[in-house]
C-alpha cells in the first residue's frame, strides 16, 4: 500500500507556480481547487461565530459523531435545501470531504474488489491505492460535460462494489442533467434487486456533492435519492462547508447515508482522529441555522464565481474565433472551466515541438503565466483528455484573468505546424 501511494500530481505543478512567481512572473494560478481568502473570504457570520465559540473554550474534543447541534442543523439544512428527511442517527460530521470519501471506500470495498468511477474524476486513484481495490476507469465525453450518463457506465456495474459519482463536478465544472441523476436512482434499484436473488453484496453509490450549492442558473443540483427515494439505502453522500462556503481549512464535512454505514464510519475515524474542530462544529451549527443569510451567501457567491468565469470563458471564445486552437464547455457549476488547447504537433518560436498535455501546460505556463491542470492529473489518459485541462477561478481575480488572456493568446500564435 505505501509503494502504491503517490504525491498529488497539483501540488507538483505547485512548485512550478511558485518558482515562476518568486523570479517576479505574472501568473494566473488556475490550478487549486481551493478559495484564496483574500479573493474569497468565509462568510463574516461564519468567522464571528467560531470566533466567539473559541472565546467561550470550546476547544476540547467533540462527541465521536459531532456535536449533537450541528448533527441536527445538517439534518434540517438537508431538508431545507435538498427535500431529504434522514433520521439524525444517519449524519456524522467529519474533518472535511476526504475522510467521508476515504471512509466509504475503506468500509463498503474489500481489498481486491471492484470501484467504477468516471474519469476525469478527482481523487478516486489514490484512495484505490490506498485500498487495494480493483478500478474500472470509465472516460466521459465533452459533449456530456464530461459527467456520466447512467448507460455509460451500466455495463461496468454488474460485478462492482462501489461507484462513484460527483456534480457539481471537479474537474470539469459539468453539472449531472436531472434525467441522468434519476437514471442512475433506477439502476442502484434494479441491480440490487438483482443482488437480492444471487446473494451477492450490494452495490453503493458515492455520492459526493461538495459543490451543491455552486450551480448557475439553468441548472440544477440533484440526489438520486430526492427523485427515486427506494435507492437511499444504497446512496451515500458527502458534503460539507468547504467549497459553499470557501472555508476548505476549517475542516467540518459529514457524510449521510444508511445509519448502519453511519455507525461505522463514526467508529472507524474516531480511530483516525478525523474530527471537525470543536469551535468550528460550534460555528458551523450556529451559522447553516441562519436560513436567510445562508440563502444570500449563497446567490452572492454564485454571482462572484460566475462573474469569474465568464471572464474566461468569454476570453477563450475570443481567442478561438481569432482563429486559435481552443475547445471550452461554458460554465455550468463549481468553481471549473473544462478548456482544451489542441496544440499537441504545434511547433513553439524555440523550435520545440509540443507532444503531449504535459508540454501544453509547461508551455502556456512559461510563456504566458498561464497555469492549468491537464485532465491526465484526474485520471484521464493521454488519449482520453485530447488537450482537455481544468482552469480553476478560487485563487484569482478578474483583474489577473484579463491581464492573462492576451498573453494566451499571444503565445497560441507564436506556434505553428511542426
Amino acid at each position: 500500500m505505501a509503494n502504491a501511494m503517490r504525491a498529488s500530481s497539483i501540488l507538483t505543478i505547485a512548485n512550478d507556480i511558485r518558482e515562476l512567481i518568486a523570479a517576479g512572473a505574472d501568473v494566473a494560478n488556475l490550478t487549486v481547487g481551493d478559495f484564496a481568502p483574500d479573493q474569497f473570504p468565509i462568510p463574516e457570520r461564519l468567522r464571528d461565530s467560531i470566533q466567539a465559540s473559541l472565546q467561550r473554550g470550546q476547544t476540547n474534543y467533540p462527541p465521536p459523531a459531532g456535536n449533537p447541534e450541528l448533527r441536527q442543523a445538517v439534518r434540517d439544512y438537508v431538508k431545507r435545501t435538498q427535500g431529504m428527511d434522514y433520521p439524525l442517527e444517519c449524519f456524522t460530521i467529519l474533518g472535511g470531504g476526504r475522510p467521508a470519501l476515504y471512509a466509504t471506500y475503506r468500509l463498503i470495498m474489500d481489498p481486491g474488489e471492484l470501484v467504477v468511477f468516471p474519469v476525469p474524476s478527482w481523487n478516486n486513484t489514490n484512495y484505490r491505492d490506498v485500498c487495494q481495490v480493483r478500478t474500472k476507469m470509465v472516460p466521459c465525453r465533452a459533449e456530456d460535460s464530461f459527467q456520466p450518463t447512467a448507460d455509460l457506465l451500466r455495463p461496468h456495474l454488474r460485478d462492482a462494489r462501489l461507484f462513484v459519482l460527483n456534480t457539481p463536478q471537479n474537474p470539469s465544472g459539468g453539472v449531472m442533467p436531472k434525467s441522468e441523476v434519476e437514471a442512475f436512482g433506477h439502476l442502484l434499484v434494479e441491480e440490487n434487486e438483482r443482488r437480492k436473488t444471487t446473494g451477492e453484496k450490494p452495490l453503493y453509490l458515492l455520492y459526493d456533492q461538495i459543490y451543491r450549492s455552486i450551480v448557475f442558473p439553468g441548472y440544477q443540483h440533484y440526489s438520486p435519492v430526492q427523485l427515486v427515494p427506494e435507492c437511499a439505502p444504497y446512496v451515500i453522500h458527502s458534503d460539507g462547508i468547504s467549497k459553499g462556503y470557501c472555508a476548505t481549512g476549517l475542516r467540518c464535512g459529514w457524510i449521510f447515508g444508511p445509519a448502519a454505514f453511519t455507525r461505522k464510519a463514526i467508529a472507524l475515524l474516531t480511530h483516525i482522529g478525523a474530527w471537525a474542530p470543536k469551535p468550528v462544529q460550534v460555528g458551523t451549527a450556529e451559522w447553516l441555522n441562519n436560513q436567510p443569510a445562508v440563502d444570500e451567501w449563497d446567490q452572492n457567491l454564485i454571482s462572484r464565481v460566475r462573474n469569474r468565469l465568464d471572464v474566461l470563458y468569454k476570453g477563450m471564445q475570443q481567442i478561438r474565433d481569432a482563429g486559435h486552437p481552443v475547445d471550452i464547455i461554458e460554465p455550468q457549476g463549481a468553481i471549473y472551466l473544462s478548456v482544451r488547447f489542441n496544440l499537441v504537433g504545434r511547433k513553439t518560436a524555440a523550435g520545440t515541438v509540443l507532444n503531449n498535455n504535459e508540454d501544453i501546460r509547461k508551455y502556456l505556463l512559461t510563456e504566458a503565466g498561464f497555469a492549468l491542470v491537464p485532465f491526465k492529473a484526474f485520471g484521464a489518459t493521454d488519449a482520453d483528455d485530447q488537450g482537455w485541462s481544468r482552469a480553476s477561478v478560487g485563487a484569482v481575480s478578474s483583474e489577473e484573468l484579463q491581464r492573462a488572456l492576451p498573453r494566451v493568446q499571444q503565445a497560441l500564435a507564436d506556434t505553428s505546424p511542426a
